[in-house]
Formats: structure tokens, C-alpha cells, sequence
């Protein structure tokens, strides 16, 4: 390491003890454990523990939650994130900060924002980073005042030829905007405010998610200088009965390819959609729509088909939550963080002396047909591939067979495979009923046969099967004769460990494809994540599993068809992944 690096770290472990002061009062939805937080060892953990991840970020320790303000400034990624300097549980929160200049590869710097006046006294809550017209970024973040009230509150870098912007200075107009009693605004549930945007009078927008009773709500506000800021007589959009939103995200897309569009891009309808997207509290899912954004009434009207509630369509259908985009500038390409929870129990995070991990950042698009957004890992992740297995091509899985892909470090890879299936008149009829995939995950799960599936991957899998998670696709016909099929994609952690107190949710996916075509799926494999995304992004779950026969040099790769039907495996890759180097 640097004598820059060694510093760094140095500062951080003293702010640690330094905040070490603050106990604080938490709003309901947000929990602590009062009791594990006085008794948290502060000692760094072990970085070679058998479940932390190898190319995820996560800090040396500690909880960490949300991504906050994701940019690029001066050639340099920077992510800021929601940490408790204090212990693996939830509280204390700070915006811990660390760059990068390939987005996997992470260097940590002391936290940029931590409680320090009455506006933030009692925590540094969520937020997103504006860059200013002149390249100047700032950040506008929720505050907790000494009232458990929630503000919102603007920072300012102290010196923008640094290129990590190490140091930020709070303003004191803070609070920028505050609920009272003249604007009706629940002070309780007024958090997460968004990236901002111009509008055509040149005036700034920003929405802030809320709720009143069982409606859910983004409030915009408008600003000339991105000092004072105004509240609109109406919000951008709302619906009622789904609850908090919370970290709200509100960006552009192009129909007319994979390139990013800045976030203060517009354009007709028939180029530029807009993408709304809410974390709600209820669910602790993320939920998406697409549509138009009406500049002149400062109102965003989904297209057909969408509705703000948990029917509506989600980036990731397992563990993911809080997420935030960004648009890369240097790239030209639209940048996705989310938050990944663990599925241990929160004695074990406090043993093991950390929490929560980042999903690797994604490119997002929208697909050519308007209706869905496409996710990819960043190109990047790449370059963690080290020796490559041979090649596998045309091998035919017959009904009740698996195939083991050995020679690739199983508790670290990225898998890459393509599967064919034929004779799709012989599919099974869906049940119009099931309408859920997670319920049709959840109740036929890998060990129930059909036609077309189970096939897919067996991933951190025991030698003998007694642990393993396994992600999977199943065909049906949509109806009788109907010539028109539906895909659904797995995720099934019942078995990924011999540990009973673990989270074992099974998720699912309809996969928007057309199965008379090969049927892609990867995998990124990190120790305790699985990230599996079908359809060439299509759809995407992540799950968090904790072996404890699969680690490590115990941990293997299969591919199964344990459906009637013969399943061609038309190619399949497959790469042991080094380490990223994360401080």
C-alpha cells in the first residue's frame, strides 16, 4: 500500500473511535438493537473469513446499508455509502466514502458526511450527488434534527482540484428543505432526496420520498440557485396504498440503444423515455416504471401497463434494495449500485463483525421493445477472470443428469452458459393461477420435475449434495395450443445450507425471452452471493447463502436437468475470479 493508502485508513479507524460517542434515536421503520450495539467488538474482522466476498464491495467491517451519490469527478469513481462506524447492526450512520478508477478495485478514504450540527445531529441519512453545471458536485442528503425530524441538507467538496474529494463542508443555510406544519409534509417519512435535474426555465428539480397515510409520495421541489428551494403545489407522481417510498431515483433513457443519457437530458417521446423507480418500505423490494415526464406540469405519467406498487416490474428479485443510478460521463453509460442485506442472523453479523455487501455496479439500459430494462455487470468485472475452463459445447443433459465443471475455483466465479431446448410442443400448461413466480419457485422447487426444467446451475454445491443453490429455469405453455410459452427463472436457496436459523427464501422471475432461442444465463459467484442474471439481463436475482460444507476448495459447480425433456448445453464458460483489492 501507499503512504496515502496507510493515512487514509489510519483517519478512518480514528474517526471510528471519535463517533464511538453517538447513541441515537432511530424512526421506526429503521432498527436497532440496542443491546448487540453495547456489546459490538470494534476489532477489525478477519478479512479471509470464510463468507466475507472477494470481488463485492464491502468495508473492512461494520454495517453498512445504502448507496449514496455514485459519480465520476475528475476520471475517478466515487461511492459513498450508509455505515455504522460503531458495530454490524444498524445505527451511528455516516456517509462512508471510497474511489476507484475501474469501479471493482476500491480505495477508502475518512467519511465525507457524519453528525456534526443540529440539522444532522442524529444521523446523515441517504441522499444523491448533483453535478453542477461548472462540474462542481454537491450533495443533498437527509438529516435527523434533535427533533427526530428529517431534513434535507446540501454539502459542498472544501477543495475541487482534489480529485478524491477528501474533505466536504456542510452549509449553514441548512436546513434547505424541513417539513412544518404549513406544508403538510409527515416529518417522519420525508427522506432520500434524488439527483437533481434542470428543468426548461432553468429552474432545479429534486423529488423526495414520502408518504401520507398509505400514499405513497414523491414530493418535487424547485430551486433557481440550489440554495433555496421551493415546494410544489403538486408532486411528480404518487398511488395510493403502497406505502413509504423511500430512495427514490427518477432518470432518462434512449430507445434508441444501450447508451446512458444525462440526467437533465430530454428529448420527444419517441427518443427519451423516463424511468421511476421507489424502494418501498413495506416490501423491501425495488419497484420500477416507465413512461413520459410531462416538463411543463412537472409530472411523470407511466406508460400502459405500469403502476408504482409491488405489481409493478423490479430491477432485482431477491435481495436488492436502495439502489442508485448514476450517469458515467466517461463511459457514456448508465451505472446501477444496490444494496444487498445479509441472510444471517443478526448474532452472527455481530460475530463475524460486519453486514451488508454492494451488488457488483451494473450497466442499465432499456430494452428496444420499451416495456423493460436490460442490467449487465460493468465490463470491468472482467478483468478478475483468471484461468478459463475448456470450452464446453453441445453436451446434451438428459433428464435426471448433472455435470460438474470442475477446474474453476467454485466459490469465486462468473459462469457464463447457453441452453436449447426442443420439441417445446411437449411443454407443460401453466396454471392460470400461477401468476407469482416466486410462488411457483417456491412450491415446485428443484426437486419437482416438468418437461422443460429444472435445468440451470448448481452453484457453491457440497460434494454430495447435501448443500447446494440452485438457479434454474422452467418453460410452460402459456395455454393449450397457444403457440405462446412462459419462462421462469429460480433462484432456490432451500438447500444452500446445513444452518437452520438462515434466511432460505426461494425467489423467482418470468423471463421475457423466446425459448425457441438459446436460453442464456450467468452467474457471479462470490463466497456468500450469488448474482444470477437470465435472459442476458432480463432478469436478475441475487441471493446470499452461507455453506458450511460448500467453501472454499469444497465448493463445486454443476449443470442440471433434472426436467423429462433432454436439454442441450450449446456452450458453457467458465472463470475462477482473483480478488479484488478493497481496503
Amino acid at each position: 500500500m501507499t503512504r496515502e493508502v496507510f493515512s487514509n485508513i489510519g483517519l478512518w479507524l480514528l474517526f471510528t473511535l471519535l463517533i464511538g460517542n453517538y447513541v441515537v434515536d432511530l424512526e421506526a421503520s429503521h432498527h436497532v438493537y440496542e443491546r448487540l450495539l453495547q456489546s459490538t467488538n470494534t476489532e477489525s474482522p478477519s478479512v479471509n473469513q470464510r463468507y466475507r466476498t472477494g470481488f463485492h464491495f464491502q468495508p473492512p467491517k461494520n454495517w453498512m446499508n445504502d448507496p449514496n451519490g455514485p459519480m465520476i469527478y475528475k476520471g475517478i469513481y466515487h461511492l459513498f455509502y450508509q455505515w455504522n462506524p460503531k458495530g454490524a447492526v444498524w445505527g451511528n450512520i455516516v456517509w462512508a466514502h471510497s474511489t476507484s478508477t475501474d469501479l471493482i478495485n476500491w480505495e477508502p478514504h475518512p467519511p465525507a458526511i457524519f453528525p456534526s450540527e443540529p440539522f444532522d445531529i442524529n444521523g446523515c441519512w441517504s441522499g444523491s450527488v448533483t453535478i453542477l453545471p461548472d462540474g462542481k458536485p454537491v450533495i443533498l442528503y437527509t438529516g435527523i434534527d434533535p427533533k427526530n425530524q428529517q431534513v434535507q441538507n446540501i454539502a459542498e467538496p472544501k477543495n475541487l482540484s482534489d480529485p478524491y474529494l477528501r474533505e466536504w463542508t456542510k452549509s449553514t443555510l441548512n436546513p434547505l428543505m424541513a417539513p412544518d406544519a404549513v406544508n403538510g409534509i409527515n416529518a417522519s417519512s420525508f427522506r432520500d432526496p434524488t439527483t437533481a435535474w434542470l428543468g426548461q426555465d432553468k429552474k432545479w428539480r429534486v423529488i423526495i420520498g414520502s408518504k401520507i397515510d398509505r400514499r405513497g409520495l414523491a414530493i418535487t421541489y424547485t430551486s433557481k440557485d440550489f440554495l433555496k428551494w421551493e415546494k410544489s403545489p403538486e408532486p411528480l407522481h404518487y398511488d395510493d396504498g403502497s406505502g413509504m417510498w423511500e430512495c427514490p431515483d427518477f432518470f432518462p433513457v434512449t430507445r434508441s440503444g444501450s447508451k446512458g443519457v444525462e440526467t437533465s437530458s430530454f428529448g420527444e417521446p419517441n427518443e427519451i423515455k423516463h424511468v421511476f423507480k421507489v424502494s418501498l418500505d413495506d416490501t423491501k423490494h425495488d419497484y420500477y416504471t416507465i413512461g413520459t415526464y410531462d416538463r411543463v406540469k412537472d409530472k411523470f405519467v407511466p406508460d400502459s401497463g405500469f403502476k408504482m406498487d409491488a405489481t409493478a416490474p423490479r430491477y432485482d428479485y431477491g435481495k436488492y434494495y436502495a439502489s442508485k443510478t448514476f450517469y458515467d460521463s466517461g463511459k457514456n453509460r448508465r451505472i446501477l449500485w444496490g444494496w444487498t442485506n445479509e441472510s444471517s442472523s443478526v448474532e452472527d453479523d455481530v460475530e463475524k463483525g460486519w453486514s451488508g455487501i454492494q451488488t457488483i455496479p451494473r450497466k442499465i439500459w432499456l430494452d428496444r421493445s420499451g416495456k423493460q430494462l436490460i442490467q449487465w455487470p460493468v465490463r470491468e468485472v472482467k478483468g478478475l477472470r483468471t484461468k478459463e475452463v475448456k470450452n464446453l459445447r453441445n453436451e446434451v443433459l438428459k433428464s435426471g443428469s448433472r455435470l460438474e465443471v470442475s477446474g474453476v475455483t467454485a466459490a469465486q466465479a462468473d459462469v457464463e452458459v447457453l441452453f436449447k431446448v426442443r420439441d417445446l410442443e411437449k411443454a407443460d400448461v401453466i396454471d392460470p393461477s400461477w401468476t407469482d413466480p416466486q410462488l411457483i419457485c417456491s412450491q415446485m422447487n428443484v426437486s419437482a420435475k416438468s418437461s422443460f426444467g429444472p435445468f440451470g446451475l448448481m452453484v457453491l454445491a457440497s460434494k454430495n449434495l447435501e448443500e447446494y443453490t440452485s438457479v434454474y429455469f422452467r418453460i410452460f405453455k402459456a395455454r393449450q395450443n397457444s403457440g405462446k410459452f412462459v419462462v421462469v427463472m429460480c433462484s432456490d436457496q432451500s438447500r444452500s445450507s446445513l444452518e437452520e436459523d438462515n434466511d432460505k427464501t426461494t425467489y423467482g422471475a418470468f423471463v421475457d425471452i423466446n425459448p425457441y432461442k438459446p436460453i442464456p444465463l450467468r452467474a457471479l459467484i462470490d463466497q456468500s452471493v450469488v448474482e444470477s442474471f437470465g435472459g442476458k439481463g432480463r432478469a436478475c436475482i441475487t441471493s446470499r447463502v452461507y455453506p458450511k460444507l460448500a467453501i472454499g476448495k469444497s465448493s463445486h459447480l454443476f449443470a442440471f436437468n433434472y426436467g423429462s425433456q433432454s436439454v442441450d448445453v450449446l456452450n458453457l464458460n467458465a472463470w475462477s475470479m482473483n480478488s479484488a483489492q478493497i481496503s
